[in-house]
């Protein structure tokens, strides 16, 4: 049972997209814990040193985040929730600072590719990729770099005081991010769900993950992603990872013991609210 404030597992460091997620999520009265890469997120949940962990596991430009889905396998850790986040990516820089004298800009290789076009229209600017977008603001501001931009969020522009100069540099501007909220079995809380997170293999032979994805169709059953993934050191069997949603609860049921008989090695990685944006 978690008391006081919830500790929250994130990739990369205060102020990043993932603890702008965590704050969508949670609210802002948690405590964030940093973490180098997402495996230690696992790591920290698994230790009691964190109450639940914020990943990212898809972009609506950049595709699925596919190491992630081994570590939900891995660590089986129940999902109980999801957040999109909408990534809007702003130019930063210290006070002062005019665009005329930027001859570096830096972010994570995700952000980058996501302002393609807008560095295309300023060849003269070298775009250096990092770990993480809030880390580089925060570079910008402890080495006080006057000829350097980083591209971040707001949160990072306000935290570590830095000016924009540019707001939404991104190519799309209808870009988010998915992340998945994920929690001990202790922790986790009985809620009514109306979306869940599978993960089967099928046999080898024609027809056999039809058959599953009909059952979904005939109880009603709105499949909303499939993933498919290679299992380590065997030849030509897959993970599928599928993520399903159904407005009466008996429609997943039925569905899920029909599956069975179709599947083998069959995960319910988690039951969970459906992420609604409130208005």
């Amino acid at each position: 049972m978690i008391t006081g404030k919830p500790r929250v597992a994130i990739q990369g460091i205060r102020a990043s997209f993932h603890e702008e997620a965590a704050f969508r999520y949670f609210g802002e009265d948690i405590e964030t814990v940093e973490c180098n890469t997402f495996k230690q997120t696992f790591e920290a949940l698994k230790n009691g040193q964190a109450d639940y962990v914020v990943m990212a596991i898809e972009n609506s430009i950049a595709g699925s985040i596919l190491p992630n889905y081994s570590l939900l396998l891995s660590y089986n850790f129940p999902v109980v929730g999801e957040v999109y986040l909408p990534i809007q990516l702003h130019l930063m820089a210290l006070p002062g600072v005019a665009f005329e004298d930027v001859k570096t800009a830096m972010s994570h290789p995700i952000a980058i590719r996501q302002c393609v076009d807008f560095f295309d229209e300023f060849p003269h600017i070298k775009v250096v990729e990092s770990n993480d977008t809030a880390a580089c603001a925060r570079r910008i501001r402890e080495e006080q770099l006057t000829d350097t931009v980083a591209i971040a969020n707001t949160l990072a522009a306000k935290l570590y005081g830095l000016e924009i100069l540019e707001r939404r540099i991104e190519s799309n501007k209808k870009n988010f991010t998915r992340f998945l909220i994920l929690t001990t079995h202790d922790n986790a809380g009985k809620v009514e769900p109306n979306k869940a997170s599978l993960c089967f293999q099928v046999s080898n032979e024609v027809g056999a993950l039809a058959k599953v994805l009909n059952i979904l169709a005939e109880e009603g059953v709105n499949m909303s992603k499939i993933q498919s993934m290679p299992v380590l050191g065997k030849r030509n069997e897959y993970n599928f990872y599928v993520d399903v949603e159904w407005n009466e609860q008996n429609q997943y049921d039925t569905s899920i013991r029909q599956i069975l008989k179709y599947t083998h090695n069959f995960n319910i990685l988690g039951e969970y609210k459906r992420y609604e944006e409130s208005v």
